[in-house]
């Protein structure tokens, strides 16, 4: 799998930075967030350094497909399925991407702000 020496992320997956793993298996990892904005802040995570959503490729459909496949798992076993959760992926500085590793945010445990205002 290709991983970037000088990622956060990918510094975590293999072992080199410490986190509080929530899921595993074999494309991904799911981490709790350590500035979390909710009861329950999730990151889902590829094993595979992939920059942004803009570099997914037909290549990542696996990978891409298992990340959202993961999440009602997740979910349930963060006791926030029945109640509801948001999911965000940012992209670039604009969209608040602070770590160039794609990685999808499962935020829930109590209501949310309509993120229109």
């Amino acid at each position: 799998m290709e991983h970037d020496p000088n990622c956060i992320f990918c510094k975590i997956i293999a072992g080199e930075l410490p986190s509080t793993q929530v899921y595993s298996d074999d494309l991904l990892v799911a981490i709790r967030d350590i500035h979390p904005v909710a009861p329950v802040h999730v990151l889902i995570v590829p094993r595979q350094h992939i920059a942004d959503n803009n570099a997914i490729t037909t290549a990542h459909a696996a990978i891409t497909s298992r990340m959202f496949e993961a999440v009602p798992q997740i979910a349930a076993a963060e006791g926030i399925a029945a109640d509801g959760y948001r999911l965000i992926l940012n992209t670039g500085p604009h969209g608040h991407q602070e770590i160039p590793h794609l990685h999808l945010h499962l935020i829930g445990g109590q209501p949310m702000k309509h993120p229109m205002g």
